[in-house]
């Protein structure tokens, strides 16, 4: 389900950002490519070290938008390849993902975990 395109990308840094909805309306957060781990069943897992009001946003709608890219990777109309994916989110304080998760970025208090329904390269 993840496009041969998006690794390519993930392998550069770039800006992630992450969007879900709350009350107030849409919120975001940004994080880095190089943080985004992609499990064996294709999920994304990406470290949390606040990321609080994304947080209770899922507790309530799990349902995320992200966007990423990098200037480095061929895109669809020159250089520059970015994607949007949609998915739903959990955090996770325990478990495998976690655990490996924690190995690599010591200072996460969490793993959001992204369970991908669409990626789709929009660069």
């Amino acid at each position: 389900m993840i496009p041969e395109k998006l690794f390519e990308v993930l392998n550069y840094e770039g800006v992630v950002a992450i969007a879900t909805q709350g009350e107030e309306g849409p919120h975001l957060v940004n994080t880095w490519n190089s943080y985004v781990q992609v499990t064996g069943g294709g999920s994304l897992v990406i470290p949390a070290g606040y990321m609080k009001t994304t947080e209770a946003n899922i507790a309530k709608n799990n349902k995320v938008l992200i966007t990423l890219g990098s200037r480095e990777v061929e895109g669809q109309h020159g250089p520059g390849a970015g994607f949007l994916i949609k998915g739903t989110a959990a955090f996770q304080t325990s478990g495998p993902n976690f655990d490996a998760l924690k190995q690599r970025f010591p200072w996460a208090r969490a793993a959001l975990e992204v369970t991908i329904t669409s990626a789709n390269q929009t660069l």
